[in-house]
């Protein structure tokens, strides 16, 4: 058994999603995006508010931690990736449930927080609304302000399970050595791999 887990949390319009499959297909492990899993639940239930989108973003996390325990049960390693409330701010501390896994299936957590400056993550996130694969479930439904961007997404940035963690700067993509983190990862998952032999 290899018990790891690999979490990619923190702003949105960061790139964690991407970085998520990439990583699991270099490294060949699986892995669940909380965005795309939204999607797959609400393929035949039309979102129309922010409310509805807020409500199926509850229940996408619900199934998140089904499959995250789901998998500790079996003692093998894979990634989760999603914009995870920290409770400062949100009405419920996502971290802490993740956490709770961890502790209870004894597994070792590595962590990468993207984030970056916020005024450029605005700028990405109103153009990838505008995309097509984005979808209605992911959608926003309503126009936001700069400034209550810059203060839903600010707390993200502090996820923590209180392991290993690793923050990235996605202001700029091309300035970011993704090659690295993908080794540091692949040793990460490694490890005990070696360890076993």
């Amino acid at each position: 058994m290899n018990k790891k887990i690999i979490i990619i949390a923190g702003y949105l319009a960061s790139g964690k999603s991407t970085f998520a499959l990439k990583l699991s297909k270099e490294i060949n492990i699986p892995y669940f995006v909380k965005d795309t899993l939204k999607s797959a639940i609400c393929t035949s239930i039309p979102i129309e508010s922010r409310d509805e989108s807020k409500r199926f973003s509850v229940a996408t996390f619900d199934a998140i931690l089904y499959i995250t325990e789901r998998l500790m049960e079996t003692g093998y390693p894979f990634i989760i990736e999603g914009n995870f409330e920290t409770g400062a701010g949100y009405k419920v501390n996502e971290a802490h449930f993740i956490k709770a896994l961890i502790e209870k299936y004894d597994y070792q957590s590595l962590t990468f927080v993207f984030h970056g400056n916020t005024r450029k993550l605005y700028e990405r996130f109103y153009t990838r609304e505008k995309q097509p694969e984005r979808g209605q479930a992911n959608q926003i439904h309503s126009n936001l302000s700069y400034e209550d961007f810059d203060m839903w997404i600010k707390p993200l940035g502090d996820f923590t399970v209180e392991a290993e963690t690793i923050k990235i700067d996605t202001t700029d993509f091309e300035l970011v050595n993704f090659d690295s983190h993908i080794k540091t990862a692949h040793s990460f998952i490694l490890h005990e791999q070696c360890t076993q032999e």
